[in-house]
């Protein structure tokens, strides 16, 4: 039996239009919820992804900022520039979108920016958040895929749940978000000994390598939720996960798609993320 599809974009939409009406609600009090997004550099998948955040903001009521800067920009001019908007009273979440030039610190950059603008939750100040359960921003992607398994009413107390992840992005945070829920989480690496025999025995597997086929139809135990967090190309150009969606959607019984599964849902807790900043700061 095909295993069910856990629909990203549905969410997502779901998501935004409750948004909106948090939107509505600071707006009538004279007050206009910003995002400033600082993308340095030409990458091409990073101007697609501003370009999209961009939309989803605008289409929310929220108002998005979008500073591009040449690559060969100093970091102290980008420290200088986050410092401004960490003082600026009408700005309240910031986003740096990485990855940044080879010759810029990412984690200095990062740590630069005020914890209470930190919409991305990346901030260490975040993370000791999440890891304690005090109020934070949960980082985009681990929240969506959260948001996901809330969706089809997955429990996931007592369950076990394996995270395959090379970036302390996702995986870490994946992880600890798993454990606040009363899960058994081990991490694993792509390149862990035997991964199968650790993801053959879990009821929740989430895939965040950014490498091609890392699980399998034979590497999953039948009926578990599998959550693709990748994002690659198949030989024929077209978007793909980490996960062998053809075989492993015959094994399990939840699985998100790539695209329209944990992408759509990044997007849209990083508009949650913004909302909540809003009205923190102007409680």
């Amino acid at each position: 039996m095909a295993a069910q599809i856990i629909d990203g974009n549905a969410l997502a939409k779901q998501v935004r239009a409750e948004v909106v009406g948090r939107v509505e609600a600071l707006k009538a009090r004279g007050v206009q919820p910003h995002l400033a997004i600082v993308l340095v550099g030409e990458d091409p998948a990073s101007q697609v992804y501003v370009k999209h955040k961009v939309n989803d903001s605008e289409q929310t009521g929220l108002k998005a900022t979008l500073e591009r800067y040449p690559a060969t920009l100093a970091e102290a001019q980008l420290l200088e520039r986050i410092h401004a908007l960490n003082a600026d009273p009408t700005v309240h979440g910031i986003l740096v979108q990485l990855p940044l030039p080879k010759h810029m610190d990412s984690h200095k950059v990062i740590e630069a920016i005020s914890p209470a603008k930190d919409v991305d939750g990346f901030h260490v100040s975040s993370a000791g958040a999440l890891m304690v359960g005090q109020p934070g921003f949960w980082p985009c992607t681990p929240h969506g895929c959260l948001k996901m398994l809330e969706s089809i009413g997955y429990d996931l107390k007592g369950r076990n749940a394996v995270v395959i992840g090379r970036s302390n992005i996702v995986g870490k945070p994946m992880a600890m978000m798993l454990l606040a829920k009363d899960a058994t989480v081990t991490i694993c690496h792509s390149r862990t000994k035997d991964l199968a025999s650790f993801t053959r025995n879990a009821d929740v597997v989430v895939a965040a390598v950014g490498k091609r086929n890392v699980l399998t139809a034979d590497m999953v135990k039948p009926g578990a939720v599998v959550i693709d967090v990748g994002m690659n190309r198949n030989d024929e150009g077209k978007l793909c996960g980490d996960v062998d969606f053809a075989g492993v959607s015959q094994v399990a019984g939840w699985i998100t798609p790539v695209p329209g599964g944990v992408g759509p849902m990044t997007r849209a807790m990083l508009l949650v993320n913004t909302i909540d900043a809003a009205e923190r700061a102007t409680r």
